[in-house]
């Protein structure tokens, strides 16, 4: 199995209703693109200060089923309108497991 794990920081004043926007259209993305078996999102507990506000936790079978999500343009489509305007900072990793 291979696993895609993303965290995101909003910018400053990002509106409730785009954070809301960005977790639907996340939400959706199981249903369009095949490859993804486990699919988890989540916005940070608040219990420690500092960590990133957002979570995604996405399984596959394999290295090349997460490429074709990260490339998919259903995929593509949600970072370039809902995650680009609204994330001041980013980090991601990916692992075998």
């Amino acid at each position: 199995m291979f696993r895609h794990v993303v965290m995101f920081r909003f910018k400053e004043g990002t509106s409730e209703e785009r954070k809301a926007e960005l977790e639907a259209r996340l939400r959706k993305l199981p249903g369009e693109i095949s490859q993804i078996r486990r699919y988890d999102i989540g916005n940070d507990a608040g219990i420690a200060p500092g960590n990133h506000e957002f979570v995604v936790v996405a399984d596959f079978d394999s290295a090349d089923d997460y490429l074709v999500y990260r490339d998919h343009p259903v995929h593509q489509a949600v970072i370039a309108e809902a995650v680009v305007p609204i994330v001041a900072d980013r980090v991601a990793v990916q692992y075998v497991f």
